[in-house]
């Protein structure tokens, strides 16, 4: 296979290749995060567009500290059992 020759993926492989359901391909499609092309009545997307979306969902090391609480430290803990004891 020449590199200039495209590889069209039906919406079922590219939704498998991606670990995802159709519906959620179709969304990435409609949001304008993944390219599509209606040939037809169906629909085709290139293996490359879905190999460079992979590649753009890749998170980056140290970006999901949003999604841990802040840890409750020792001394935290400490301070309020000492206030409790005295009351």
């Amino acid at each position: 296979m020449s590199e200039s020759q495209i590889v069209w993926l039906n919406t079922e492989t590219a939704a498998k290749r991606l670990g995802i359901t159709t519906r959620t391909l179709y969304r990435f499609i409609n949001e304008g995060g993944l390219p599509a092309y209606r040939m037809g009545r169906v629909i085709r997307v290139q293996q490359t567009d879905v190999d460079r979306f992979i590649e753009r969902s890749r998170i980056e090391p140290g970006t999901l500290g949003h999604l841990y609480p802040d840890p409750v430290s020792a001394s935290d803990d400490d301070a309020s059992g000492d206030a409790d004891a005295s009351s």
